[in-house]
């Protein structure tokens, strides 16, 4: 059994960007004898799994996961988001970390009004103004730095590879994918990513980011800071 895998579970949600219900893309369970790692999506089981087997705590592998779902499950995994941790540990603490997205400080209560007051449509879930300043990166490495054990470029090194060298989408990927279109063709750097031609992608097709790469790179090598 991995090093410290009984000392530790870890439940973390992670919250997303796009507004819509949330959805996965995923085959048949990852199996492990001696863990059990759970997922929307089977890469990013995969990933714990793996750092399970490296001696990785249950802690590593969460933030293994988190890390892998930004890419392989771009909806609903996040860098630029937030999300919470609750954590039982063998000593018998409870630990709740909460790494949720914070406001702006520019922001007003205003800001989504028009003259008249009247709430504008879609002003809180399309554009800059959406955008809250993101807990994400922050609380992963919080949680790897007090009660990992790994460092952060070995858990990190999944999301890295899977977001440089691409990954093969299945029907669910694409499902995702297909329901977004219309916004994601809006943004031509978007669109450029994750459309193929102006259209959705077909199952079987890789998707390749290497910009997101470049920055899970940069998170790897200095940290929050970055």
């Amino acid at each position: 059994m991995p090093h410290g895998y009984r000392r530790t579970l870890i439940t973390i949600f992670l919250s997303f960007l796009l507004a819509g219900p949330a959805v996965a893309a995923t085959r048949p369970p990852v199996t492990y004898p001696n863990g059990m790692v759970v997922t929307s999506q089977r890469i990013a089981s995969e990933v714990g799994a793996e750092i399970l087997r490296k001696g990785g705590t249950a802690v590593d592998a969460a933030v293994a996961v988190g890390y892998a779902l930004a890419v392989v499950n771009p909806c609903c995994g996040n860098i630029g988001g937030g999300g919470f941790a609750t954590l039982h540990l063998a000593d018998g603490r409870d630990v709740f970390l909460n790494f949720r997205e914070k406001a702006p400080l520019a922001a007003t209560e205003a800001m989504y009004l028009d003259d008249k007051g009247e709430v504008i449509k879609d002003l809180s879930l399309r554009g800059y103004l959406a955008v809250a300043v993101p807990g994400t990166v922050l609380g992963l490495d919080t949680l790897l730095r007090d009660y990992g054990t790994l460092p952060r470029d070995v858990v990190m090194a999944p999301a890295i590879r899977l977001a440089e060298e691409g990954f093969i989408l299945d029907q669910g990927d694409v499902d995702i994918l297909s329901r977004a279109a219309d916004t994601l063709a809006a943004e031509p750097n978007v669109a450029a990513i994750f459309l193929k031609d102006g259209k959705p992608p077909s199952a079987g097709d890789r998707l390749v980011q290497p910009n997101l790469a470049a920055t899970l790179r940069s998170i790897a090598e200095q940290g929050p800071d970055a």
